[in-house]
């Protein structure tokens, strides 16, 4: 719960400094000169930008929440045995040793969406934060195919 405010105080601030941003790109761009209109183009890109990458961060987390609750549900995360450091991340030579299980996995189902979780999971222990969400954008996308195949089809 502790992240999930964190993340929407952060939100909430990235919002501000979008809104302020496209306000001063307005009255930029309501000054009339070439250089404030060529400014205010420039800001009004960069709330544009920050958007989409507000939108695609949240939309990351949601899905991402959904399939930890649906694993869970499942009984299929895995068992958080590794010692932590004092920072309260897992020692990374522990995380290291338990990887090899987990991508073993991944090659013996690569259609399997809780084995890409799995694996993103160890990925982040082991400290590779890009990996990490690749792996669970893999995941996010075979469990929506899944979902979509087993979905009954339309009525006419």
């Amino acid at each position: 719960m502790k992240g999930r405010v964190a993340a929407g105080l952060m939100a909430l601030l990235l919002a501000f400094y979008l809104v302020l941003v496209g306000w001063r790109a307005i009255l930029f761009l309501q000054s009339g000169e070439p250089v404030g209109i060529v400014i205010g183009v420039a800001l009004l890109v960069l709330p544009l930008i920050g958007t989409w990458a507000l939108a695609a961060e949240v939309r990351f987390g949601r899905n991402s929440e959904r399939l930890v609750h649906r694993l869970e549900a499942e009984g299929g995360l895995p068992v958080e045995d590794l010692p932590i450091r004092p920072s309260g991340r897992p020692m990374r030579a522990a995380a290291d040793a338990e990887f090899p299980v987990f991508r073993a996995a991944v090659d013996a189902a690569p259609e399997d969406w809780r084995a890409w979780f799995r694996l993103g999971l160890a990925y982040d222990a082991s400290g590779d934060r890009r990996r990490a969400r690749g792996a669970i954008r893999t995941a996010i996308a075979l469990e929506r195919a899944d979902a979509t195949a087993a979905a009954p089809p339309a009525a006419p």
